[in-house]
């Protein structure tokens, strides 16, 4: 008697079932899943709807070449992140470097590649059986054709709802109001802070509906949240893709856009004379391993010298990457827009340039064209844009002090006020990579060692060692910036703050690098260094910002703070938000963290010290 379902059926139906279950693997490492029933019912939906349309496996087996691809860096995440794959992963693909991806994976790079011509070849063994069998065949009509029918329905639904919005239930919006009422009585900070931020994700949201056409009813709606959708396998990453996409069309297009945007900005009436002002913007920093802020070792022998330095005490990033963190510190963008493509507003480059300030940035990071990241889309604003890596972050890149020349240049140009921002590679993984032999200080270390691996525990000694050796060479980068102003005679000042911290195996925390929502990547180092010249004709200014060194603070300050230093004014300047101001006061300050987490009503959960919401965590959109 022949078997019910043959051997090729099952081997088809099985891969299709493991690739389903990619949403799921949290449960096996103990996390737990958001919505697991509506994740696996929306991916039978999705599986009935694709069979229905193409009728057979081998028809659409080609649409599974991405989650098949995609399959093993899903793993990969989930063992060592905790999460899926999103747009901002594939924007992390798209903008390494293929020289830093093989520093970075080290001898599991030949992994790689097998893993990849594994699945290669196990999407074509699957589609060679799907060619041959036709026992998966959906030859019912009526039944596929009423398939088709709500797959129709269903997605003209959530596309009119994700452009025009879904109208609330009059019930929720009297709950709302009452919850809302509840908050602004007993919550302690309640400035126009989160108004202004409210009013900003609104006006995205409204840029959103041009035709002004209604919301979609509430009772219409299938009460599926679209980042739900995308997170479901095999076909929910396509959605990521394009959203992927999308925001390169949109960087692309943002100088076009923002072509207009102007600040009104203008130099405060009785500062007239020259004026330097530079913002060091560190990478992959985190505020215990300097000396300064109390680490036993003497990381920064040399900033400890300077008489007007302020270490800022408790300043926090919003998020753990580099391509969301910066735009934060160099524009007006809301935390909470952070996880978006682009921003409505030019940064403080521009603002600087209308106020008749000479604009420069020099990077030692790796440039990838003026658009394609949201990084340099904000620095092709400036009037001098100097990338200085050509090597990439392998051996053959540059160390920081290759900046300290472009900057010389910027110092002697003849224009009398000049903004310097300088983009460090500063404590980058590989840390061995970051600084010269000379500053190999503590022992042992990854200095000589070839191509290690950062997931290699045993390497841990050597790991904390290189990456404490990197900061050495920080402090010497930073002092040696320092001394070149001091040498100028003129006002000037600067700012140093880092784009995110690390996570350094810290003990018994099995975690290394940084993407996993830890409270050693959210505080971030920063401090503020002044003149002589400086002090002397800003002493206010001075005064407030020794006495808000411990204030609570957040990249989102930055911005205002710096332009608050050089007495730069602008239409709706918010000097609530600048440290050196006595109109200064505090505001709510959100980390990405499971949705968007309070980070002062949170608690550091176990080694990891991972951010964890005391409440719950706000929406991310």
């Amino acid at each position: 008697m022949p078997p019910l379902i043959s051997i090729n059926t099952l081997l088809i139906l099985a891969s299709y079932l493991l690739l389903s279950a990619a949403p799921f693997f949290p449960y096996l490492f103990g996390k737990s899943v958001a919505y697991p029933a509506q994740m696996f019912g929306l991916e039978v939906f999705a599986w009935l709807s694709v069979w229905a349309i193409f009728k057979r496996p081998a028809r659409f087996h080609w649409l599974l070449i991405p989650a098949f691809l995609a399959f093993p860096t899903s793993i990969y995440l989930n063992i060592y992140y905790g999460q899926g794959i999103t747009p901002h992963h594939l924007g992390i693909i798209a903008e390494t470097n293929p020289s830093e991806t093989i520093e970075f994976l080290g001898g599991k790079i030949w992994w790689l590649l097998v893993v990849m011509l594994a699945v290669s070849a196990w999407w074509w063994w699957i589609w060679r059986l799907a060619r041959k069998t036709r026992d998966l065949d959906w030859n019912h009509r009526p039944s596929r054709w009423l398939m088709i029918a709500v797959t129709v329905v269903a997605l003209s639904l959530s596309t009119y709802a994700y452009n025009f919005g879904i109208a609330a239930q009059p019930e929720a919006e009297s709950v709302q109001a009452a919850e809302s009422g509840v908050t602004a009585a007993t919550e302690e900070l309640t400035d126009d802070d989160e108004e202004v931020e409210e009013e900003a994700l609104d006006d995205a949201e409204a840029s959103a509906n041009p035709y002004d056409l209604p919301k979609l009813p509430a009772w219409m709606s299938l009460s599926v949240e679209r980042d739900t959708v995308g997170d479901t396998w095999p076909f929910g990453i396509a959605l990521h893709f394009y959203d992927f996409w999308s925001e390169r069309q949109y960087l692309s297009e943002l100088n076009s856009k923002n072509i207009t945007f102007t600040f009104g900005a203008k130099q405060a009436l009785g500062t007239d004379g020259p004026q330097i002002v530079v913002l060091v913007i560190g990478e992959s920093t985190r505020f215990d391993r300097w000396g300064i802020n109390g680490y036993h070792r003497d990381t920064t022998p040399r900033l400890k010298q300077e008489s007007n330095l302020v270490s800022l005490q408790d300043l926090i990033t919003p998020v753990s990457a580099t391509r969301l963190s910066v735009p934060i510190i160099i524009s007006r963008k809301p935390t909470r827009q952070s996880l978006t493509s682009g921003f409505n507003e030019k940064s403080l480059l521009t603002a600087f340039k209308e106020a008749g300030y000479k604009t420069y940035w020099i990077s030692n990071q790796i440039s990838f064209g003026q658009f394609d990241t949201p990084v340099s889309a904000f620095a092709k604003e400036a009037d001098v844009v100097q990338f200085m890596n050509l090597g990439g972050y392998t051996d053959g890149s540059n160390f920081d002090d290759i900046l300290l020349e472009p900057m010389q240049n910027a110092i002697k140009d003849p224009s009398q006020k000049k903004l310097i921002v300088l983009h460090t590679l500063g404590n980058h993984w590989n840390y061995s990579h970051r600084h010269p032999k000379e500053f190999d200080k503590w022992q042992p270390s990854l200095y000589g060692m070839n191509k290690p691996e950062y997931t290699d525990t045993a390497l841990k000694p050597q790991l904390h060692n290189s990456y404490d050796n990197s900061v050495l060479y920080t402090d010497w980068f930073l002092s040696e910036v320092i001394a070149r102003l001091k040498a100028t005679g003129v006002v000037s000042s600067m700012m140093f703050v880092g784009d995110h911290g690390q996570v350094l195996y810290d003990g018994e925390c099995e975690l290394a690098f940084h993407g996993h929502n830890t409270k050693f990547e959210f505080h971030i180092p920063a401090f503020v260094w002044y003149s002589k010249e400086y002090k002397a004709s800003n002493p206010r200014k001075v005064a407030q910002l020794h006495h808000h060194r411990k204030a609570k603070l957040s990249t989102e300050n930055v911005f205002h703070t710096l332009l608050d230093m050089a007495n730069v004014q602008y239409q709706d300047e918010r000097l609530n938000r600048s440290f050196v101001n006595s109109k200064f006061r505090r505001h709510r300050r959100y980390v990405d963290s499971y949705g968007w987490t309070n980070y002062d009503n949170a608690y550091f959960k176990g080694d990891c010290k991972e951010v964890i919401d005391r409440g719950k965590p706000l929406e991310q959109k």
